[in-house]
């Protein structure tokens, strides 16, 4: 209750892990959709097709789904981890099954089968598409079913790795608090070679689900996979928002005095919301994959569709100079986000130093801090920091395809870039900040020293740099891949006209 940053600190969990993640996620849910929807248009296929409209039932369902699912999270008085865990697990996976069925029914009631096999016909009946090939040949409505079963499925693998990584119940996240035993420096090496190799099972998980969707159903297939993953966004969502609920939970303990067995209680709750937290993120970095390659198929559709259909081959360094582009602008974004979080610290901690010498009274409970004063500074400094790594997002893809020596094809190997350097970084960073961040709840609960201790110390520094990986960075990217990718295709049109 001292510290005039408490405050914000409760409010900015609010707006970075419930707010911001919905916001982000609610984007890849809409992209998603989007991206599945032109490439279908892209293909041939009429506005108001039911393989046009099908991303939009599946979501629909997903929403129903997702309520239910929220009924079967149940935990008894146990406050183990395991227990808590497999209760927000048991929502996820019933809200899945639904979605699976929801899936197949809505496919059976539309006849998919009916409208790809008509849509066929009349592709091949059509004297211009003599040279083509339909993108549907050989789909069948079981086809696409499935492409939506691997999306679910990856979805939920993605989670479950990232778990292991990040929840102090397993070995990964144990081995960093251990390494607090030698120092800070051994900490964050620690924590930071657990983030890169983290990042080799999602995209193993994402690789995968790409290839069988492809195999299934094309380029529609790669595209409603991150639909079906993202079916289940209103329960994944909330285990996500778990995360800082529990944590501003034990805030309002401690400042209320409440006894320290209410105070233990939210410490267990808050160590699986870290947990949680780092699984939403993570499901959330996956779908932004997923979704960013969807959305870069439909610009190459979409640019076909123009008449100017892309020639990406590797051959080509405009594609090379593309994708060295695309993987500079995730770390320029990364360094601008990082840089906004230090200056922006860098006020608050004046701000409460000031407070601290100039109010009388604080540091003995007779005077109450100025609040609001270190909330307005992170609300101002977030929102003006916030305008560069925006605009590289909009002008950077936009510059690429309108420069006349680098022009679409090179745009298409910025996404490409962009895609893969943004996933693997962004994973690294939300997995390391998360595991920095459970190392110090594992010491804290009572192991190698407890709370105050050296050890405790280090983790604490740890989970101070870990902060701006999982909370700031890491998230960013997803927006950041998936925005490029959406303005791209809006202004393919005019790449088009330039060519």
């Amino acid at each position: 209750p001292r510290n005039p940053a408490v405050i914000a600190d409760n409010v900015g969990d609010n707006v970075g892990d419930i707010a911001g993640m919905g916001a982000d996620l609610f984007e890849s849910y809409v992209s998603a959709i989007v991206a599945t929807f032109t490439v279908a248009v892209a293909a041939g296929v009429a506005f108001d097709s039911h393989l046009a409209l099908l991303p939009f039932v599946i979501a629909a369902t997903g929403i129903i789904s997702s309520i239910i699912g929220t009924f079967f999270v149940r935990v008894g008085e146990q406050l183990k981890m395991e227990a808590l865990l497999m209760a927000l697990r048991r929502g996820v996976w019933v809200s899945s099954i639904l979605v699976a069925g929801a899936s197949y029914l809505a496919i059976h009631l539309m006849d998919v089968d009916g409208v790809i096999e008509r849509f066929n016909a009349d592709f091949i009946a059509n004297p211009e598409n003599v040279d083509k090939v339909s993108q549907f040949l050989g789909v069948s409505g079981l086809d696409i079913f499935l492409s939506i079963i691997v999306g679910l499925v990856a979805g939920v693998l993605i989670g479950l790795s990232i778990e292991y990584y990040t929840s102090y119940s397993y070995q990964p996240t144990k081995s960093i608090a251990e390494a607090s035993q030698t120092g800070t420096g051994t900490l964050i090496i620690r924590g930071f070679a657990t983030g890169m190799l983290s990042t080799a099972a999602p995209v193993v998980f994402v690789v995968i689900a790409v290839l069988v969707a492809y195999e299934f159903a094309g380029l529609y297939g790669v595209a409603i996979t991150a639909v079906g993953m993202l079916s289940t966004l209103g329960i994944t969502l909330a285990t996500d928002a778990y995360g800082p609920v529990a944590d501003n939970a034990g805030g309002i303990a401690e400042q209320a005095h409440l006894p320290a067995d209410i105070r233990e209680k939210t410490d267990a709750l808050d160590s699986m919301g870290n947990t949680t937290a780092a699984t939403g993120k993570g499901f959330a970095i996956g779908s932004a994959a997923l979704t960013a390659l969807g959305l870069t198929a439909a610009f190459g559709g979409r640019m076909e569709v123009l008449g100017h259909p892309l020639d990406m081959s590797l051959l080509d360094p405009r594609v090379i100079c593309g994708i060295l582009i695309g993987a500079v602008v995730v770390f320029l974004f990364s360094s601008l986000t990082m840089n906004a979080v230090g200056r922006a610290a860098m006020l608050v901690v004046n701000e409460v130093r000031r407070q601290w010498h100039e109010i009388e009274g604080i540091m003995t409970g007779e005077a109450k801090p100025d609040y609001a004063r270190c909330v307005d500074i992170t609300t101002r400094a977030a929102l003006k920091e916030m305008i560069l790594p925006s605009l590289m997002a909009i002008v950077v893809p936009v510059a690429v395809g309108m420069i006349p020596f680098l022009g679409p094809e090179a745009l298409g190997g910025l996404l490409i870039g962009a895609l893969s350097c943004g996933f693997l970084l962004a994973v690294t960073m939300a997995n390391a900040g998360g595991a920095w961040d459970n190392a110090k709840k594992y010491i804290e609960s009572g192991h190698l020293g407890g709370k105050g201790s050296q050890q405790h110390k280090a983790a604490v520094i740890g989970d101070t740099v870990g902060d701006p990986f999982k909370d700031t960075s890491g998230p960013s990217l997803n927006i950041l891949i998936k925005l490029m990718a959406t303005v791209s295709l809006l202004f393919a049109p005019i790449f088009a006209g330039m060519m």
